[in-house]
């Protein structure tokens, strides 16, 4: 159920958030913002695939 969820969260993710690998962003010029945004999706990413 919490692989499930993780999934569906994905989703969410991908259909709301920015995708800044495809903005080509550079990570150590990233705002605090953009970080928590980019570790957020990679958390629910990582969660979803295990």
């Amino acid at each position: 159920m919490k692989k499930h969820f993780f999934k569906i969260l994905a989703k969410i993710n991908k259909a709301i958030l920015p995708s800044f690998t495809k903005q080509r962003l550079d990570l150590s010029k990233a705002t605090k913002l953009q970080m928590a945004i980019f570790g957020w999706r990679l958390y629910v990413t990582k969660r979803a695939l295990d």
